[in-house]
Parts: structure tokens; sequence; C-alpha cells
């Protein structure tokens, strides 16, 4: 791992020391699970979840937060076997979809879920033709329930057809009310103003938590790095991590510590797991 700020060793010594008391917080897409061209077919890393157990003994709870519907995110990570795990060490697993909006928690194992927002029905009727008039009719659009996103990875100029379609579709969404949630080559177009922070500041506040370390790689995470910034102004241990791509920097101006993507990830709570000496049962 690289440390990014002169700040990263004692942030990172904190939070051992306030581990007990403390929540790990992972995005899924580009942190859990490697980035691929067919969203459906995402997996999780094959060595993550020993990983996250390798650590979550030590811990308060581990919490995976991301823009996947909670039951697509428990499927493709195969995360209710985790969650299982976690309970024979005695700890739990919250999963919070759709940037906060849907939650799950390995002790109840049921989806709470809004309703529909507003507007979204109407944006997916008018997508098709906003996707023609950009060129990007080939575009894989994924009903998210609450959410619709558009993937240009497929693309054969994957980059210039999201340039295309991020003023489009902002328009769009904004005539309908809604929120854009630009990503890595995805532009998601959801209702409300719910984030990972909140969903941060949520799991914190519930468990009473002194430290939190998100784990993230995309624009969809930055409101869970400015939260765990705020639980640490606020006097918690507070660590950022990103989890590196040639393809979305923005979270280095905030993280303390970069590693090199999902294996990178696998690695560095390895290494958590070392420095926090033998798991708690």
């Amino acid at each position: 791992m690289e440390h990014l700020n002169p700040h990263a060793p004692e942030r990172y010594a904190a939070f051992v020391a306030a581990a007990g008391d403390a929540v790990l917080g992972l995005d899924f897409d580009g942190t859990l699970a490697p980035i691929v061209d067919d969203p459906t077919l995402a997996r999780i890393h094959p060595d993550a979840a020993a990983a996250v157990l390798a650590v979550a003994g030590r811990l308060r709870a581990v919490a995976v937060v991301t823009g996947r519907p909670v039951a697509q995110a428990l499927q493709l990570g195969a995360l209710e076997e985790l969650a299982d795990a976690l309970a024979e060490q005695g700890r739990e697993l919250f999963v919070l979809g759709q940037y906060g909006n849907e939650r799950w928690r390995s002790t109840r194992r049921s989806v709470v879920s809004p309703p529909t927002p507003p507007g979204v029905n109407a944006y997916s009727a008018a997508l098709p033709d906003a996707l023609r008039a950009a060129g990007a009719e080939s575009a894989y659009v994924e009903d998210k329930g609450l959410a619709v996103a558009v993937h240009t990875r497929r693309l054969p100029d994957a980059t210039a057809a999201y340039a295309r379609l991020l003023p489009v579709l902002t328009e769009l969404a904004a005539a309908h009310g809604l929120t854009v949630e630009p990503g890595r080559q995805v532009i998601e177009v959801r209702g409300g103003e719910t984030h990972k922070g909140e969903a941060v500041h949520l799991i914190a506040a519930e468990l009473g938590a002194q430290g939190f370390c998100f784990i993230g790689d995309d624009l969809g995470d930055v409101e869970a790095f400015r939260a765990v910034a705020a639980l640490r102004d606020a006097g918690a241990a507070g660590l950022l991590v990103c989890s590196g791509s040639e393809e979305q920097p923005a979270l280095r101006e905030l993280a303390d510590v970069l590693v090199p993507g999902p294996d990178g990830v696998v690695a560095f709570l390895h290494q958590l797991a070392a420095d926090l000496g033998a798991p708690a049962h």
C-alpha cells in the first residue's frame, strides 16, 4: 500500500487502536469485485471473503455499501455465505444498496427498500430516444428498480460515448427531478438525495462506532469518504483507502492509502489483519 499524505501512518495506527469499536466499509465493484464489461457477470474477488474474515474478528462490524441493488450484491458477492462465516465470529454484516436506499443486515436477512422514486419510470421511457440521439443506442441499460444505469464500457469508443451521453442524460434526469451519479464508464440516474455518506453516518451512529475505514474506487464513494473524514474531525479514528485505477483518480485526493485495485484491497486487508493480531472470538 502507498501512503498518500503525511497523516496516513498515524491514521492507520489510530484505526488499528480503535478496531474493537470500528467498522470496515467496502464498496463492491472495483473494490471487492473487479470491474467487468458486463455488470451482471461481476463476481467478488476469489480471495476477498477470506481477507474480510481475517480482519473481521477484531472489528465491530463489516458493511458493504454499493450502488447495486442489495439482492444483486448478495448474489454476485456470495455475501450471505460471508455473513454466515462472520456470525461464527460474532460479527455482523450490513449491506446497503443503491447508495443506501436499500438495507439488509445479517441478523434479519430481509431487504428494506423504499418505493420506486417518482420520475424513474418516465425517464426510462424517454431513455431509448435519448440514446439514439447521442449515437449510443447499443449502450447497455441496467434497470435497478430505484435507478437506471447506462453502461458505455462495451461500446466501440466507450470514453467518447460517455462524454456524449453525460450532458444528454443529465438534462433528461433534471427534467424528471432525478439525480445523476457518474461512474467508471457508467452513468446512473436515481431519485432522491441519499448517498453513501448517509449510509456511513447511519451505521456509525447505530453501532456507536469509534472508528471507520472505508475502501472505495469511484465517484460514488466520494460522499462516503467525506463522511468518514467528518467522523474523524469529530474524534473518531477514520481511515480512507482508494482502490486505484487509471480510469478514475478522483478519490486519491481524499484518500490516506492507495492500493492497486481489488488485488490490492485483499493484500491490504491481510496486512491489517496481521497488524491487528489474532482474531477475537
